[in-house]
């Protein structure tokens, strides 16, 4: 039992990226639900409109932070456009507040706001507050759409990394770098199936959440489809990365979990961006899934247009650059021809690729 004991460290020493992870993301984990596993929201953006407007912002108590003030017939837009989180409207024989349920930590928040502040201005009480975009403040409404991006994750990460890696390993892989293949239509060959696969997934689960959950789809099918298609790339950009750092499966999913957790706490579809500390906030901001995020509660939602969605579509083509810009070197570099290269012999149980290889 001591050898077998000492043969085990001795292995794990070696291997140095499972013990990196051993160490290393229990402490991640650790400081992400640290800062970012709370449902507290700190601040909500306001913007006032009508003949009252000064005097209705004066009277809101915090968290209510006034923005700006709009015009009346604007003031619907400002939450539609993800400009403000709730609207107040003066001028009528009542004072009309309108918030956003498709930010509901947020709405909720602002309703025990107002609900505390009644008590000290008599306007907020008879004030009339309707929810707009998910009035109920339905989970489901805001989970579905996220939960969509995180399959096309998991499906152009996980899915993609492993099926790459698991041709390096029977030695296919390098079959393909002595034949008359020119990088990137190996590199489009490999990809195009698991594209295929995550846009159908996101269609079943896009069908079932509006069949059975009643998530509402008030937007334009082709904005949704065009961010759906600008983050599949840098999924897919992302898995081949993956793949062509790792020398075998367990390593890939290794990496891969470590790229898809980030995603799923840091990107908003749990806990409020709002809610998390500047100092981890920022990560939220270079993962691919907020800014899907974003496009996918916009447009299912509050029927977002395009020019209202500008950002969150840069931000994803400017990652889908770079990221998809690293995966093609690397996967050039892996396949580019070296002397005394000889590829591994096909295993039997692969016989198009063995037919295919001995061919001219």
């Amino acid at each position: 039992m001591k050898a077998m004991i000492i043969k085990e460290f001795r292995q794990l020493r070696r291997d140095r990226r499972t013990l990196a992870m051993m160490i290393f993301l229990p402490v991640l984990l650790l400081v992400i639900l640290g800062y970012a596993a709370s449902f507290d929201v700190s601040h909500i953006p306001t913007v006032v409109s009508g003949p009252d407007a000064h005097q209705a912002a004066a009277a809101l108590p915090p968290p209510f932070q006034v923005t700006g003030t709009v015009p009346a017939a604007q003031a619907q837009t400002q939450l539609r456009d993800g400009h403000a989180a709730m609207a107040v409207v003066t001028g009528g024989p009542q004072l009309i507040i309108y918030l956003d349920g498709s930010q509901i930590f947020t709405a909720q928040a602002a309703k025990q706001a107002l609900a505390a502040g009644a008590a000290t201005h008599p306007g907020l009480a008879a004030a009339t507050v309707e929810v707009l975009y998910n009035p109920e403040l339905k989970t489901s409404y805001i989970m579905i759409p996220g939960i969509a991006g995180v399959i096309l994750v998991f499906v152009g990460t996980v899915i993609t990394s492993l099926g790459v890696v698991r041709e390096r390993q029977t030695g296919t892989l390098e079959q393909l770098a002595v034949m008359p293949l020119r990088p990137r239509d190996v590199f489009l060959g490999k990809i195009t199936p698991y594209f295929a696969v995550a846009a159908a997934d996101l269609a079943i689960v896009l069908a079932i959440g509006v069949a059975i959950f009643g998530v509402p789809f008030r937007g334009s099918p082709a904005v949704f489809a065009l961010g759906a298609l600008l983050f599949v790339f840098v999924t897919l950009g992302i898995g081949v990365l993956i793949s062509s750092v790792s020398q075998n499966q367990g390593q890939a999913i290794q990496l891969a979990i470590m790229t898809l957790l980030p995603q799923v706490l840091l990107s908003g579809l749990i806990f409020p961006l709002s809610s998390i500390v500047a100092g981890v906030r920022w990560i939220a901001y270079l993962l691919p899934l907020t800014y899907f995020n974003e496009i996918a509660r916009g447009v299912m939602l509050r029927a977002e247009p395009l020019a209202a969605l500008w950002q969150p579509f840069c931000f994803l083509a400017l990652l889908g650059a770079v990221v998809m810009t690293l995966a093609i070197l690397r996967f050039r570099a892996f396949l580019a021809p070296s002397p005394g290269r000889r590829p591994k012999q096909p295993d039997a149980a692969q016989p198009e690729l063995a037919s295919a290889a001995a061919k001219p």
